[in-house]
């Protein structure tokens, strides 16, 4: 599946400056049932929102008709500001929330994050109320703390590698029968945090997941 989309580089604005941003708008006049946002791993280790894991996941959501933004965090690339720690990091995510508001207006949001953008992104999906469906990708269980996933309802996907070094699947797989609402797991084998070799693996799961449910939404 595939779609024809406008692309528009800009800078979304910030509580530390400019973020610079790509917003993937679908050339269909219909109104989609979700816009989408994908936030990227570590900056402080080379994550921006170019990481080969953002971006497939990025196509696989603009493949099923979706506008899709994604930005780089405060330091990144050409963002202003600073690393810090994902705090400041979880206002970017609220303006950038904000802005997919204002531009699909009355449209649910859908949140996804990779590694560290999981920890930023779904702690603030998991509050606004805007916000519907969350994907967590490479979830870095293994040094970050994600009990807060405990108070949240909201329909998530979760896709991981089986050889993840950040996130240990044992560990995983015990979080996800103690989270509320309907969870689903994908466990990707034989590839490591970044999903090497097995990108396409990771596209498929996140189709599968969401033909479901924007199918759920439209009817």
């Amino acid at each position: 599946m595939t779609s024809t989309h406008e692309s528009r580089n800009f800078f979304l604005q910030g509580p530390a400056g400019g973020l610079e941003s790509i917003l993937w708008t679908p050339s269909a006049v219909a109104p989609p049932p979700l816009a989408t946002l994908v936030c990227h791993p570590h900056p402080l280790f080379g994550g921006t929102m170019h990481n080969k894991v953002v971006y497939q996941a990025a196509k696989s959501l603009d493949a099923l008709g979706l506008p899709v933004l994604r930005f780089n965090f405060r330091g990144a690339g050409l963002s202003a500001g600073v690393h810090d720690r994902g705090f400041g990091e979880q206002a970017e995510v609220r303006a950038a929330l904000d802005f997919l508001a204002s531009e699909f207006p009355g449209v649910p949001l859908l949140l996804a994050g990779f590694s560290f953008g999981s920890w930023v992104g779904m702690r603030v999906g998991c509050d606004d109320p805007r916000v519907s469906h969350l994907i967590g990708l490479g979830i870095p269980v293994n040094n970050t703390d994600f009990s807060f996933l405990r108070q949240c309802k909201k329909p998530k996907l979760f896709v991981h590698g089986s050889n993840d070094e950040h996130g240990a699947i044992e560990k995983v797989k015990a979080l996800i029968p103690t989270l509320p609402g309907e969870n689903r797991l994908v466990v990707v084998e034989g590839v490591d945090h970044f999903f090497a070799g097995k990108l396409d693996q990771l596209g498929r799961a996140i189709n599968a997941w969401l033909t479901d449910e924007v199918f759920r939404l439209r009817h």
